[in-house]
């Protein structure tokens, strides 16, 4: 029961951003069943909770916005709510200690005592998964130490931004929470996500540059309509090398037109974002690209010598499958002629190739 409590710990606090003050605040009923099938989750803020008099309120003040939450997160919710009284906190203190005899009371779990449970969670799940014989579930130690109740949200954002791809469900899911941190609710009420999603964009933005900057000073070579921009763009990344720390600096590489350079490992090609080139874009008025949604004749697109290594990778691996005695006749005949398109893309890319050498006016 110690593990479900934390189990749900890790899903609010991972899958709404919320801060783990803000997560142990919760109370029964927080999350109301909704008729338009988005559901909202009601709760307080503790950080800047002043009064008029400057008086800091310890236990919080209601938010006049609430948080938008996704499926996981209200199972989460249902379960702690069957375990603890009718408007009770989610994660009371005597409740979640499990005696025999169950009391509760007006204090949650505390941030030392939840540190220990992540930890216990961790090391029960990986034995678990031992025992079943599901090595690659095992949880893996981390080289930054013990699993910190802040790092939560800067994990979400980390996900969210880097666009998770290997993964369906992954896919989804973190798709459901850009769409939620989006929305109308989370663009008023969630200014300290918002600017740790602009953050770890931002780092992700430069680090495609440094990386395409690093390869073409090694004489890698990059084709497609928008080859010339991203030259442009990579030739920009000393500006602003190093870490990326404050909201500022996120804002600064966001709002330069000539650095929205996307890597979309999906479509294994990389996006030089321009709104008015965009085919990802047919009736929304979005000022960011649709990775999902990369056309193949698209004015942004481009590829370096690392994508097209890869699109003849991936044919191999389709012409490989295409053989197999055990594919039907359709499938086989769909998968190759998936594979004789992406070698014509990495033949487009050999012939089409231009290096920084070369004249970018």
């Amino acid at each position: 029961m110690r593990h479900l409590g934390t189990a749900c710990f890790i899903v609010v606090a991972y899958l709404t951003g919320m801060r783990p003050a803000e997560v142990l605040g919760l109370q029964a009923g927080c999350c109301p069943e909704a008729a338009s099938g988005q559901h909202l989750i009601y709760g307080r803020k503790f950080k800047n909770a002043f009064d008029e008099d400057g008086n800091h309120h310890l236990a919080g003040r209601l938010r006049e916005v609430p948080w938008v939450a996704i499926p996981p997160v209200v199972r989460a919710i249902h379960v702690l709510e069957s375990l603890v009284p009718a408007e009770g906190l989610l994660f009371d203190a005597a409740v979640h200690t499990f005696v025999t005899v169950p009391t509760h009371s007006t204090a949650s779990l505390r941030f030392t005592g939840l540190h220990s449970r992540i930890e216990a969670f961790a090391a029960w799940a990986s034995g678990l998964a031992r025992t079943l014989g599901r090595d690659s579930e095992v949880v893996p130690d981390d080289p930054h130490g013990a699993i910190g109740l802040a790092r939560f949200r800067r994990t979400l954002a980390w996900h969210i931004a880097r666009r998770p791809g290997d993964l369906v469900a992954l896919a989804i899911q973190y798709g459901h929470m850009r769409t939620a941190v989006s929305s109308g609710y989370a663009a008023r009420g969630r200014d300290g996500i918002h600017q740790l999603l602009d953050i770890e964009t931002a780092r992700a933005t430069a680090d495609t540059l440094t990386n395409l900057h690093d390869d073409l000073a090694h004489g890698a070579g990059i084709s497609g309509p928008a080859a010339r921009r991203a030259i442009h763009a990579a030739a920009q990344t000393p500006a602003f090398a190093g870490s990326i720390r404050t909201h500022r600096q996120a804002r600064d590489i966001l709002g330069n037109p000539a650095l929205t350079v996307y890597d979309n490992p999906r479509s294994l090609l990389m996006c030089v974002y321009n709104r008015e080139r965009a085919l990802c874009h047919r009736l929304d008025a979005d000022d960011a690209p649709r990775l999902d949604r990369c056309r193949p004749s698209c004015a942004n697109i481009a590829r370096t010598d690392h994508h097209a290594a890869q699109l003849l990778q991936h044919a191999q691996s389709l012409e490989k499958q295409a053989a197999s005695e055990t594919a039907p006749g359709p499938l086989s005949d769909r998968l190759a002629h998936r594979a004789t398109q992406l070698r014509a893309l990495a033949d487009r890319h050999k012939h089409d190739r231009v290096h920084t050498q070369e004249p970018t006016s």
